[in-house]
């Protein structure tokens, strides 16, 4: 099982007229903003620290890694790998089902 297959595919602007366009691409997903909360789980980072490994420890679903990245906006978003020697945000398991309902509804998706 790949994790793009639930990703929409879309394509470019012109599939009419550009053959490049005709060429399905995967669309942009859209994240929700994850507010603080009293239950949400602090911790300091280490090297070799990863969001995917961290949401597989506190939501038993690597897939998730986008929640704990999104709720930690300050630090860079183009990497599974955590800066180490940090403190970030887990948003609470409890949370989920309010953060994937805020996450389908902005990108769309049957709940």
């Amino acid at each position: 099982m790949s994790r793009y297959n639930q990703i929409p595919t879309t394509l470019g602007p012109n599939p009419t007229t550009n053959s490049q366009d005709r060429i399905p691409r995967l669309a942009n997903s859209k994240y929700p903003s994850i507010p603080r909360s009293v239950n949400d789980i602090y911790v300091y980072t280490t090297t070799g620290d990863r969001y995917d490994i961290l949401a597989q420890q506190y939501y038993n679903d690597s897939s998730l890694w986008w929640i704990i990245s999104t709720a930690n906006a300050f630090t860079r978003q183009d990497s599974l790998l955590t800066p180490p020697e940090i403190q970030i945000r887990i948003p609470s398991p409890s949370r989920l089902n309010e953060i994937l309902s805020a996450y389908k509804s902005l990108n769309s998706l049957i709940l």
